[in-house]
């Protein structure tokens, strides 16, 4: 049930990552997480950063990428590593637009959070605070003891 390859032995204090083979492969995402003993970090969303006009020339997959790096650097505030996350939202404006760039966005995440796969929904929205932003993000962590 565990992503990790049988006969991986666990790190005492490390999240444990579940798919069971009934719920389908999970692509990009965990089906569930079991977090480790520790201090839970609550991220609030997180938007490419930079000033309206920027934002509305950067595309879904930028957005997506600088709304990463803005949760990454918010987790390390909070004493956090990227590999500590273990729940995250994804809200966007444009659905069709976000999964037609799914390839490109999923490239993004590795490079902000390399192949950690958090337990994750996508969701639509109509628009976001700030309204030239197309992407943003909000996540729970579990920093272990």
């Amino acid at each position: 049930m565990s992503s990790e390859p049988p006969g991986t032995p666990r790190i005492p204090g490390s999240h444990e990552f579940f798919n069971p083979e009934s719920l389908g492969p999970p692509t990009g995402f965990s089906h569930a997480v079991l977090a480790a003993p520790g201090r839970v970090a609550f991220l609030a969303g997180q938007i490419a950063s930079g000033p309206p006009e920027a934002l509305a020339l950067m595309g879904m997959v930028e957005q997506f990428r600088g709304a990463a790096q803005c949760l990454a650097t918010a987790l390390e505030a909070a004493g956090g590593q990227r590999q500590d996350l273990t729940w995250l939202q994804i809200f966007v404006t444009d659905v069709a637009a976000y999964t037609g760039a799914l390839k490109d966005a999923g490239v993004a995440w590795r490079e902000v959070f390399g192949r950690h796969y958090p337990a994750m929904g996508l969701f639509g929205v109509t628009g976001l605070f700030v309204p030239e932003a197309k992407v943003e993000l909000m996540g729970i962590a579990v920093i272990p003891s």
